[in-house]
């Protein structure tokens, strides 16, 4: 008889685990404490952008293989149960908080059956899952606890899932391995990469895969400061070092750095637990690399006074992109908005279009003004920054944009654009690592 599955948690992790495993063939039912969210996604409505999922989640709703819950008992006859609930950066330190995942377990504890399986895909510090694993057992004892990392890109959730380019799994016997290899047949079929792994080791991998992640985008980023102060072209060098197999030219792209809801807490979460195990020092270099990261931000509002001025007060800046990445509406640490808040602080006034994150920006930035279109957005502007990467802003006129702003100066925050037909267009071009910019 098929497994059925049950997900504890469903924002951005959750409702994409539970949508493609309903797709695969599995009965799946969702739970939150949430109850707002579940009545959303019961109707089909996914509380947040991802391209691909609002459909299949639709379907499967449909198909009768996927429902959603607000009463953990129903998840009782369930055979595998993944906790995918968030860990977010504790206020004031840079630890993970693990209030929703530890409640999580609690919950779960009390109406898993004998013989099932709890598995946990949330980004946790190492020594959490075999922590949980004797607290289920303590409450549980016929009951037992693997960790499955998640290696979703946002804009890509969906085919990650579906078609994971590995996938790694926590065990500390054959029979957890044995079910969680059901659970992925489909992938496995595909010839996906099985790693087993114990539990430390299989939480590790997600933040040692995004603190590497991080290292190379912070890399070609000091780069770029070196490339300024030497009169090179970052773009070009980055080029020529891809070329070799073994960096590759993946994230290699210079510009206002990384965001989100993950790097930026994963590597300080790794940080804080590395030093609560006495092993401080072999990850000081990310202090360094996190850094880096911030300071890419505060080189663009160098530029931005070195073109305007040193007092923005009243200077009208438009700004193209909210969220941290495109195909995304996700704002959470996100660099765009971090320099549009700051210089709007320093008095400028500032107008922000993004495709689909401008809903989430104003939650997080009500005083900054927001534009619906492109036109608006630069009409009258003295200066504009492209800040995210959506195919829309590669697609945007040059010569059309010079009839609507004040002044026909672009920072390119991304070394996306066509720096030559803005250039033969008439605008003065300037981006982070190219010291030539005319």
């Amino acid at each position: 008889m098929a497994l059925k599955l049950s997900v504890i948690g469903t924002g951005y992790l959750g409702a994409t685990h539970a949508a493609c495993m309903a797709s695969l063939g599995f009965e799946v039912i969702g739970f939150d404490t949430e109850g707002s969210k579940i009545d959303l996604l019961a109707k089909g409505k996914v509380p947040f952008y991802e391209p691909e999922l609002e459909d299949l989640l639709t379907a499967q709703i449909k198909s009768g293989r996927l429902t959603f819950t607000k009463d953990i008992k129903d998840l009782a006859d369930a055979d595998v149960h993944f906790i995918c609930v968030g860990t977010p950066q504790v206020k004031g330190g840079n630890a993970a908080d693990l209030t929703y995942v530890n409640s999580a377990l609690e919950s779960i504890a009390k109406v898993v059956k004998a013989g099932g399986l709890v598995v946990g895909k949330s980004t946790v510090p190492v020594g959490t899952a075999t922590r949980l694993r004797n607290r289920l057992l303590e409450l549980n004892p016929k009951a037992d606890l693997a960790w499955n990392p998640e290696f979703l890109r946002e804009g890509f959730a969906v085919e990650d899932t579906l078609h994971p380019n590995r996938l790694v799994v926590g065990v500390v016997n054959d029979q957890a391995e044995k079910v969680l290899k059901e659970v992925y047949a489909a992938n496995l079929s595909e010839n996906t990469p099985w790693v087993r792994a114990d539990l430390p080791t299989a939480e590790l991998v997600k933040v040692a895969a995004n603190s590497f992640l991080a290292t190379k985008i912070s890399f070609i980023n000091a780069m770029a400061e070196i490339c300024e102060a030497a009169g090179g072209d970052v773009t070009v060098l980055a080029k020529a070092i891809g070329y070799d197999p073994r960096i590759g030219s993946r994230f290699l792209q210079a510009g206002i750095g990384f965001g989100g809801g993950c790097l930026p807490k994963d590597i300080r979460a790794f940080m804080a637990r590395a030093e609560e195990l006495g092993a401080k020092q072999a990850v000081e270099f990310l202090k360094e690399i996190d850094a880096i990261n911030l300071r890419a931000r505060q080189r663009i509002i160098e530029l931005v006074r070195k073109d305007l001025s040193d007092d923005l007060q009243g200077k009208k800046v438009a700004i193209l992109g909210a969220a941290f990445k495109p195909d995304s509406d996700d704002v959470r640490d996100s660099p765009a908005l971090d320099i549009a808040a700051q210089i709007q602080a320093a008095g400028a006034v500032v107008t922000v279009h993004d495709p689909k994150a401008i809903a989430n920006a104003q939650k997080r930035f009500p005083a900054l003004k927001f534009a619906e279109d492109i036109d608006n957005t630069l009409k009258d502007a003295e200066i504009v920054l492209h800040l995210t990467e959506w195919k829309i802003y590669r697609e945007i006129d040059p010569i059309k944009a010079k009839s609507l702003v004040k002044s026909a100066i672009m920072i390119d925050g991304r070394n996306a654009l066509d720096r030559t037909s803005w250039l033969s267009a008439g605008w003065k071009f300037r981006a982070l690592g190219r010291a030539n910019n005319e």
